[in-house]
């Protein structure tokens, strides 16, 4: 039933509705998904260094942009 109310919660179910669906108190839903969430790495892992890094077409638009918004 925790794992139930995880993939739930994931899926973008809210706490109290999880709760209703399941019929446990709100409370133990959070205290369940809180508990998984711990158990998970705080980062994933990093490459040690990048060789391609790509600018972000919106910023380069509006820095290039020659008419100003309204």
């Amino acid at each position: 039933m925790r794992h139930q109310a995880v993939r739930l919660y994931l899926q973008g179910m809210g706490l109290r509705a999880i709760g209703r669906f399941l019929k446990v108190n709100h409370q133990s839903i959070t205290n369940w998904v809180t508990a998984a969430s711990a158990k998970l790495e705080a980062t994933p892992p990093q490459p040690a260094s990048s060789e391609v890094i790509e600018m972000d077409e919106l910023y380069t638009f509006v820095g290039a942009k020659k008419t100003k918004s309204t």
